[in-house]
Parts: C-alpha cells; structure tokens; sequence
C-alpha cells in the first residue's frame, strides 16, 4: 500500500506542482491537444527542486514504485502518462523520438563527430610552433615533467568541467549560467574573447593559404636571394673566411651564397660582402615579411596603408570555408573534422620519415630531447609549462561547453576529455620531432648552431620550415603538403572559436531570433562577415603590428580571468554536491576526490598564480622586426590593448551587478529583498524556486562542502 507521489510537469523545463495520485491527466494549453506520451521524471531526495526527465516510447512502460527505489537508494521516479499537450513552443524542448533530447536542438551525427571536433580544437598551431620550442628552450626531455603536472592539476579538470556544465545543461556558454544568473557575465566574456581571437587567428590560415598556392608554381619563390624584393642581406648560406683568391680576409668580410650551391653556375650567385654572417636573412624570412606582409611599406602601427589584394582574397576564402562549415551548426562542421582533425596526423608522419632520412636530422632531435635537469629549478620553466597546456586544452573560450551541448545526454563526456588530452600532449611532442628533424638539417646544411636556427610562432612555420623544405629535392610538393596540413590545424580551431559566439548568443537570444526570424545561417553569415572586415586590417602593411596587439591582449589575461570565474563559480557557488549529482545522472557514477579536490582548490589557485604574474607585468609592448631591430608600441596603442582586453573581463561584475538589480524586487511581489537576500537570489539556480529565508546557498554548509 505504498503511496506512490506524481507530479504533473506544468512547463517542461522548470515549474511543476505537487499533485494527489495521478495515472492520466488531459491538458490544454492553448487550445491544442498533443499526443499521448509516457514521461518519466526523476528527482534526487538530496535536492527535491531539481529534477530530470525525458519522454519514452509508447510501447515501453514506465518502472515501477519498487524498481525505481531499488535502482538508487538516493534517488525517486514518478511517471505520468498521456501528456495530452502539444502546444508547439511549451513543448518544443521534447521529442518523444529522442529519449528526452531538446527537439529543436541537434546533437552530433555520431560520438565521433564530436570527439573528432573537440580534438580538432584543442590540438591547433601551437601545438606546432610553440612547444617545441619551449621544449628545447626549457630543458628538454625535463619540460616534460612541469608541463605533465600542470596538466593533471590544472588544465584537465578544467577541460573535464566545460564538458559536463555544456552536455548536462544542453546549453551554449552564455544560456548554461542559469546555473547561477550572478556569473552570467563568465559566458559573454567566453563569447567575446572567441569573437575577439578570431580576428587575427583566422589570418594566420590566410597567410598558409597564400603560401599552398605559392608552393604551385614552377620554383619556390623562397627558394633563392634573387627576386626583386630581396636585398642585399639575404643569403642562403654565409661563410666568414678565405676569399677565393687566397687573401685572407677580416671577421667583417662574408661570402654570401644567393641561390643554392647546385644552381651556382648562375651569374651573382655568390658574392663577397662586409655583412656579417649573423646579419643576413633567409629568403623565406625576406620572402615573409618584405612580399606576403610588406612590412617595409609601414612605420608603425599608426600607418596601416592599403589592404593587398592578395591577402584579402585568401582570408575571403578562409571565412567562405567557415562558412559553409557552420551554417548548418554541428550537423555539416561534424563532418568536415573528418578531414581536418586527421589530415594533419597522416601529413606529420609523411614528414617526420622524410626529415630522418635528411643530414643533421639526428642532431636536431637530439637537441630537442637533450635533459637539463637543473631548468626545474627555475620557476619560468614552470610558469612556461603552464600558459602552454592551458591555452593548448583550450578551456575558458566556451568551444568545448558549446560542442558538448550538442551530445546526447548519457554521452562518455569523461572517456573524450582523457583521450582528447591525451592526443593533445601526444600531438605536441610528436610535432617537435618533425620540426627539430628540419631545424637540424637547416644548422647543418648553413653551418650554424641549432639555436640560432630554432625559433616560435608565425616565424618558424612561415619563416625557418619553408627555407628547409626549398632546398628538398620535389619541394613544391613538401611545401604543399605542410601548409594544407597547417590550414587544417588552423581550421578545426576557426570553426570552434565561431561556434562558441553562434551558439552562445543564439541560445541566450532565442526568444529573439525566433520572433524576427532570424536563421541560424543568416545569423552565421553576419558573424563571419563581421569578423571578417575588422581581418581586413591585420593584412595591410601596417597589419602585423595590429596582429601582434590583438595576439597579445585578446586572450591573455581576460581569458585567464574567465576560467577562473568559471571554476570558483561551479566549485563553490552551484557546489560540488549539485554538480556530482550532474555527473552521476548522465554517467552512472560521481567524480572522485582527485577531481572534486581539483575543481575546489588547485585549479583556482593555479590559475590566481597565473592571473597575479600577468598583471605584475607592466611592461612596454614590444617585438622584434625582420631586420632584427625593435619596435616599441606607443603609449596609445598599449592602452588600446589593455582596454580590449578589460572590456571582455568588465562584462563579469557588469553582468552581477544587472542580475543583482534584478533581484531586488521579487516578481509578483511589492517588498524589496536585503543585500543579502539578492545575493541568494542572485547565486540560486534559476530554475529553483526557494525561499528567500531558506536558501541553503547563504549557509556554511554548503561552502564547505567537497
């Protein structure tokens, strides 16, 4: 004679009433009737106000009073059937067909699709042009350690964070704050920060994508010192010594090499000059700034110049390819990472086996493993460590909460953040094989030391790589190969950091769209337009000093401060118990004391260690040029940046401050809260409806729990 208690769900998100014993009901909400239906709604005894549901089948019956308390000691079901609404938008959220899914949002064709995109995300061109080189610079194989424990304690509960707030809320990086309305702000400045990096990352595809169709033509024009924009100090190779006619000349004198020595039969190809060796640059190097960015043609930042058409035409492309590869959400980019996730794997091994059989190869990798233990004592080597696998993971930019909204609720969102970081750390060490197996060729074949060859960012893959792969015999086709294999590591990266701005403020401003008829492709169009002409300017001559200030101050210390945001917020506010109670309703089990202990403590302080270091840094902005010399940004410019950069981090307190206005007044009632009272208002889910007097969030309790 057990009582079986029934609720009738009024809305099918949050509001429902308690109700007598009830096996049919009939509603009609707006004068329509739906379909009958089994719904199955299943709360926890340990938070009775929120509660999970879904929609079965016809012909599968709903278990019963006993079976559903012997399933979980902690937990209730309570099934009504023949919902006999179907009114379109209170029931749009469910489809019978999907076991509870939102019927207007889609999920991922396959798990695959989704694991190949956050893999594609996360493993991007820093893994290439970065961690080598940190790795030789800090140690060698000894890097390894710092850069495995800041993973472990830091980076990975992160990632493994964004991945349950975006798959069990099914929301984008703005909307899944309901969660706890006061940080709202954390997904709009996830939002911004994405829109802000795709201006110049989506660039840097743009320049691969001249060079893929440079690499078409019959000889390299990197190849050799003898085009009209070279000058007098390119040199393949420089000697300091004997001159041919047996005179012995200074340090100052050099014979400089201006094609390679199997063409040296052409006339001038060798010449004698008082440039010293350590003075003269490649013709990559001459190639990369002096024709595809015509830096010569600028003094500065405050003189941009024209936009050149060649650079506007292969960003075009780039924005037309995201595109196409967004606008029908995760249904057409799930496809396209197929190709682009994988690719680069297939084309780093063709050139790994190409690199060993070349001179000097093993010199390279020796040097990229060599083992300086004593780095370990110096705190930079750890702070290295840490920058690189935050940004590497890639949490804190919304992409991973945007991707895993898109999952099936009972996805293994745990198994894909273990193998994604895994293939991420995999990628990175793997690529520095192949880097270091060019970079030692490249000191042997120009009789230099391999530090004076290695370098990172745009200077390595544009500059040092295409100068080692020219002098291959078939370089045109190992200069194609790797610049589509770095249009495809690119690509994976573009298309989450665009995601993460469509599906944020499409899911925030749903209402919205909906009443103005607002598609998703229009509204794609508009975001990859928008982003597209503020590129513009990052491809004048002046545009490399644009792309150095957006790549220093669009996502460091905001991007920093967001995650930070979001830990605190998930960790202490929404609480670790609320938040196991997510995990085990979609994976069958709760999450260990390794990653509570993580989520609460370390990864908090990790990164207010990183945060403090940022901000102690007060220093003028400066980067080196071609010619070696230095260009020190402008007070006005400095400035610039840093308000780029506090504008997405004002969008946090901003947001608090709106939601804690809001609050004041209760709606429907004439009596303001206290200070006090907001706040819990403010921190409560908002699909929680507690008393203002019994709201556990305000207690010691809930703060200490782990």
């Amino acid at each position: 004679n057990q009582k079986v208690k029934k609720r009738i769900l009024i809305n099918p998100i949050y509001k429902y009433i308690d109700s007598g014993k009830v096996s049919h009901c009939e509603d009609t909400i707006n004068g329509n009737e739906a379909q009958r239906r089994n719904l199955i709604v299943k709360t926890t005894s340990k938070n009775p106000n929120k509660f999970f549901h879904f929609f079965k089948h016809k012909h599968e019956c709903p278990p019963t009073y006993d079976e559903a308390v012997n399933e979980d000691e902690h937990s209730q079901e309570w099934s009504t059937l023949q919902d006999t609404s179907k009114d379109k938008h209170d029931l749009e959220v469910q489809d019978p067909s999907k076991n509870g899914e939102d019927a207007e949002r889609e999920t991922w064709g396959s798990n695959l699709d989704f694991l190949l995109s956050i893999i594609g995300f996360a493993v991007d061109l820093a893994n290439v042009w970065r961690f080598p080189y940190l790795c030789y610079k800090n140690g060698g194989g000894a890097f390894l350690i710092p850069y495995a424990c800041m993973l472990v304690m830091g980076a990975l509960p992160l990632f493994y964070m964004e991945l349950i707030l975006g798959q069990f809320h099914r929301q984008g990086p703005i909307s899944v704050w309901r969660i706890s309305p006061i940080f709202k702000g954390v997904g709009f400045c996830a939002v911004f920060i994405a829109f802000f990096v795709s201006f110049y990352y989506n660039v840097i595809i743009g320049w691969a994508l001249h060079y893929l169709f440079s690499s078409f033509s019959r000889r390299l024009p990197w190849k050799d010192c003898m085009n009209e924009w070279n000058t007098e100090f390119c040199a393949i190779k420089c000697i300091n010594g004997d001159g041919d006619n047996g005179t012995l000349f200074t340090e100052y004198v050099s014979k400089l090499y201006k094609v390679p020595e199997e063409d040296s039969i052409v006339p001038n190809s060798t010449v004698f000059s008082d440039i010293l060796c350590n003075q003269t640059r490649s013709p990559a190097k001459e190639y990369f700034n002096l024709k595809v960015l015509r830096v010569q043609d600028s003094e500065g930042i405050h003189d941009l110049g024209t936009p050149q058409w060649q650079l506007v035409i292969c960003i075009g492309v780039v924005y037309c390819l995201l595109y196409i590869s967004l606008f029908k959400g995760v249904k057409s980019s799930g496809k396209v990472v197929w190709i682009t996730a994988t690719m680069p794997y297939v084309v780093l091994t063709i050139l790994l086996v190409r690199g060993l059989m070349l001179e000097g190869a093993i010199d390279g990798i020796k040097f990229y493993l060599h083992v300086d233990w004593h780095k370990l004592l110096e705190t930079g080597v750890w702070i290295d460590a840490a920058i690189q696998i935050f940004y590497s993971v890639g949490a804190g930019f919304g992409v991973h909460l945007a991707y895993a909204s898109y999952n099936k609720f009972h996805n293994n969102c745990y198994r894909d953040c273990l193998v994604t970081s895994c293939v991420n750390s995999f990628t990175s060490f793997f690529s520095g094989f192949v880097i270091f197996t060019y970079l030692g060729y490249m000191a042997h074949s120009q009789n230099k030391d391999i530090e004076d060859v290695a370098d990172q960012g745009p200077g390595l893959v544009f500059e040092v790589y295409p100068q080692a792969v020219a002098t291959l015999p078939g370089s045109q086709f190992w200069s194609v190969i790797f610049f589509f294999m770095l249009i495809m590591l690119g690509m994976d990266s573009a298309m989450g950091g665009l995601e993460c701005v469509i599906t944020g403020l499409m899911d925030e401003y749903q209402e919205f769209f909906r009443k103005r008829g607002i598609s998703r492709e229009v509204f794609t169009g508009v975001v990859v337009f928008s982003s597209y002409l503020v590129a513009i300017t990052c491809v004048t001559p002046g545009g490399f000093y644009i792309f150095s200030l957006l790549e220093n101050y669009a996502a460091g210390l905001s991007l920093l401060t967001t995650v930070f945001f979001e830990a605190v917020a998930v960790s202490w506010v929404y609480g670790l118990k609320n938040f196991s109670e997510d995990v085990y309703a979609m994976l069958g089990h709760r999450p260990g004391l390794y990653w509570k202990i993580c989520w609460k403590f370390v990864s908090p302080c990790f990164l207010a260690f990183i945060i403090i270091l940022q901000m102690t840094d007060v220093s003028e902005f400066k980067i080196e040029k071609y010619d070696g010399t230095i260009y020190t940004y402008p007070a006005a410019a400095h400035w610039t940046g840093r308000i780029l950069s506090a504008s997405t981090i004002s969008c946090i307190p901003i947001a608090a401050i709106i939601v804690l206005i809001k609050a004041r007044r209760p709606e429907g009632s004439s009596k303001n809260r206290t200070f006090m009272q907001c706040l819990g208002a403010a921190i409560t889910p908002s699909y929680e409806v507690t008393p203002d007097d019994q709201n556990v969030r305000l207690t010691w309790a809930h703060w200490r729990n782990l």
